[in-house]
């Protein structure tokens, strides 16, 4: 399997039955562009709601989160029906690549949002 966290995050959904695209944009060589500023991968699946997945590397999870927390769309996005789930990858001494699967909920963004206010005032 590439190295990669999407071509990871593609072949676990595949493997779950759902049927996964890439809808980042890639500017240039090392510039990407995410699906309504978070998005890397959108999956849909007979019977259960679309999901749209931020894939990243293990280390870099807790970044990705707060780039989700922080989005303006995040929220409309999971009002307009869609889940939002981070894949953040890792390998442990002798095992193959796992994701730590991490669902984003609107409770969690209001939260988090909550957390900052009550910081900054």
């Amino acid at each position: 399997m590439s190295d990669s966290p999407t071509t990871r995050s593609l072949e676990h959904l595949r493997e779950r039955g759902w049927t996964p695209r890439i809808v980042e944009r890639r500017l240039g060589r090392f510039v990407t562009v995410d699906l309504f500023g978070f998005a890397d991968i959108i999956a849909i699946k007979h019977g259960n709601t679309p999901i749209l997945v931020q894939t990243t590397t293990g280390a870099n999870l807790a970044a990705r989160r707060k780039k989700i927390y922080a989005s303006d769309l995040a929220p409309l996005v999971l009002q307009s029906g869609f889940r939002i789930v981070l894949h953040g990858w890792r390998k442990l001494k002798g095992q193959p690549w796992a994701p730590l699967e991490e669902e984003v909920t609107l409770t969690d963004i209001m939260t988090a949002r909550a957390r900052t206010i009550g910081r900054t005032a």
